[in-house]
């Protein structure tokens, strides 16, 4: 049952009217891999305002090969994909279904700042039961994403991406557009991680140099060099091989709400242009993304065209967004991996000619 406040039962009256043209912007609440092929868009010269709801609730869902309690956004982690058009007036409508305040951050969105959505700085939260709503003119143009700003909500899922599309069109086209969201979800509490990280900041990290790695690096550099290396990283009270706070022992790494054995799969037909728009909406991973055998052009970073480059791999830090194009010429399935800086984990997904696993299989997404 949607939670309106005060303002908005105002408004339902007329909202009622108008609420057969607003269907058309139903599918772009759908995750991106669940979109149908034909999904009906508000886009140019369609309606130059679009309401979107958001309902957050906490409920089981299967994820990672079982079952937990995350928050989700309108039944789905990640959200749903939120397509926007240059020139638009949005309004995004978010309701809180928790026993706990919440809040949606657009995370990179020119808005008012009092709807940036970020308690305590922006504005005090939403509290249980209740909404707000975040109307601005839609100023830009890009891949971002948005999550919550409150407690450890984002860790348990409430984080999903957010696509505006130019009005003049895309300067780098494409025949398929797919939104890639990276997360690393943990069964267990993030409270618990949090109680764990500061009592041993590397409690998580296993790779910790030995005996047999002194002596190693003694034969290498000799003993005074080894004790200084030593004594410094002693005084920093660091390890040098901590590279991730979080490890793959207790995260699970997943690329639109699907682990490596979900394989989220785009498909294409050979010779197409297909945009990746990769969004980094993890809590602590910085991920290398490659895809073997298959060049990749990157032309936006962080919502903004930027001159194309072609790359072999791309590291993505924490709420970084790249868009990159591919253009697989050959009849065959690609991988798309995306590994943990410090190797302990990956996820993995395909683009394919052909879909093996339909329920896990999108042909379109995000297409501007």
């Amino acid at each position: 049952m949607p939670v309106f406040t005060t303002n908005d039962r105002r408004r339902r009256l007329l909202r009622a009217l108008v609420a057969a043209p607003a269907l058309a912007g139903l599918s772009n609440l759908l995750p991106a891999y669940a979109r149908p092929a034909r999904a009906a868009r508000v886009g140019p010269g369609g309606a130059s305002d679009v309401a979107i709801d958001l309902h957050i609730r906490r409920e089981r869902v299967a994820i990672a090969g079982g079952h937990a309690r995350a928050i989700t956004l309108n039944g789905t982690t990640p959200g749903p994909l939120i397509e926007l058009y240059e020139g638009q007036n949005a309004r995004l409508r978010v309701h809180n279904h928790l026993d706990e305040p919440s809040s949606i951050h657009w995370h990179g969105i020119l808005l008012p700042f009092q709807m940036d959505g970020v308690p305590g700085v922006a504005f005090p939260g939403i509290p249980p039961g209740e909404s707000f709503e975040a109307a601005f003119p839609v100023r830009q143009a890009g891949t971002y994403w948005y999550h919550s700003h409150s407690g450890f909500q984002e860790q348990k899922g409430q984080t999903g991406p957010l696509v505006i599309h130019p009005a003049g069109g895309q300067r780098e086209p494409a025949d398929r557009d797919y939104v890639l969201v990276l997360n690393d979800w943990t069964f267990e509490h993030p409270d618990r991680i949090f109680d764990k990280l500061k009592k041993m900041p590397d409690y998580y990290n296993f790779k910790q140099r030995t005996v047999g790695d002194f002596v190693d690096d003694v034969a290498t550099a000799g003993l005074s060099a080894t004790l200084r290396d030593r004594l410094a990283w002693n005084q920093m009270r660091m390890s040098p091989r901590d590279i991730a706070d979080v490890t793959a022992q207790t995260y699970h790494h997943l690329i639109n709400g699907l682990d490596a054995a979900g394989n989220w799969t785009g498909l294409f037909t050979p010779g197409q242009r297909i945009r990746l728009r990769v969004i980094n909406a993890s809590s602590m991973t910085y991920y290398n993304v490659r895809l073997p055998g298959l060049a990749m052009t990157v032309v936006a970073a962080d919502g903004k065209d930027v001159e194309p480059v072609e790359i072999d791999e791309f590291q993505i830090g924490v709420a970084e967004t790249f868009d990159v194009i591919v253009t697989p010429t050959r009849d065959r399935a690609y991988t798309i991996m995306a590994e943990s800086m410090d190797r302990s984990g990956y996820v993995r997904a395909t683009l394919a000619p052909r879909c093996v696993n339909p329920p896990h299989c999108s042909r379109v997404a995000a297409i501007g």
